[in-house]
């Protein structure tokens, strides 16, 4: 172990982006999304459609690999906190606190707590 040098603290995260969540906490409780992106360093996701804050750009300016020719406001999902948000069970379409078991095969998998289904995570499919 390196002296003087910051432990990260990870936490592994039960969500990925593509999963349907609903926030439990904050000025968007009651939203659901799509999550984009796990930040899990930080413990925080970012979910689709919530959390949208304004950032004011100059022109010119480069940011996240996007090129903003034209100065001005931009709209943006920050990251919420990983406690703040539910998984939405995709089998009984409630949010769900879930629990981890090993399944018959030998896999691990999440369950949801009210319907006892494992979770399984839908393949997005590109449509061509």
């Amino acid at each position: 172990m390196l002296r003087g040098k910051p432990q990260v603290n990870r936490h592994w995260l039960d969500l990925a982006p593509g999963d349907n969540v609903l926030v439990i906490a904050g000025k968007d409780r009651g939203k659901q999304g799509e999550v984009l992106r796990t930040l899990p360093d930080k413990g925080q996701i970012v979910v689709k459609g919530v959390n949208i804050l304004k950032r004011h750009t100059k022109a010119g300016q480069s940011r996240g690999g996007t090129r903003a020719i034209q100065g001005g406001v931009v709209d943006f999902e920050a990251p919420l906190n990983y406690s703040n948000v539910m998984l939405v069970c995709p089998s009984c379409n409630r949010p769900t606190r879930i629990k981890h078991t090993v399944l018959e095969s030998g896999k691990r998998a999440i369950v949801c707590r009210h319907c006892d289904e494992p979770y399984e995570r839908l393949k997005k499919t590109e449509v061509q």
